[in-house]
């Protein structure tokens, strides 16, 4: 007997100046003329003893929420994988890292 499992989706979309990266069981055209309509977000267990604070703000982000519905302009892809990963934010070039403020005025010698 085959074992009955869930589609699982990755979805890639723009968010605030930012990439967000959800993975979920429901993925949609919406009602609402021009959205897509996720539902069922996945989030990592809640036992890990470490903490990514980019999946944190995401869960804290998302608590609650049944269904969200994001701009079809916002979305840059979506995937059916095979496996669950990690839910993150990245920068909007792509990089999960942020450079340091400071100053952007390099001193020249005369």
């Amino acid at each position: 007997m085959a074992k009955s499992t869930k589609t699982t989706f990755r979805i890639q979309f723009h968010n605030s100046g930012k990439i967000y990266e959800l993975h979920a069981h429901e993925v949609s055209q919406s009602h609402m003329a021009g959205f897509i309509e996720i539902g069922q977000i996945i989030f990592g267990e809640q036992s890990k003893l470490l903490i990514d604070p980019a999946e944190e703000k995401l869960k804290t982000e998302f608590a609650n929420v049944k269904h969200t519905y994001i701009p079809h302009h916002s979305i840059i892809r979506i995937d059916e994988v095979e496996q669950c990963g990690k839910n993150r934010i990245l920068d909007s070039d792509g990089s999960t890292i942020t450079s340091f403020p400071g100053s952007t005025i390099v001193p020249h010698s005369s």
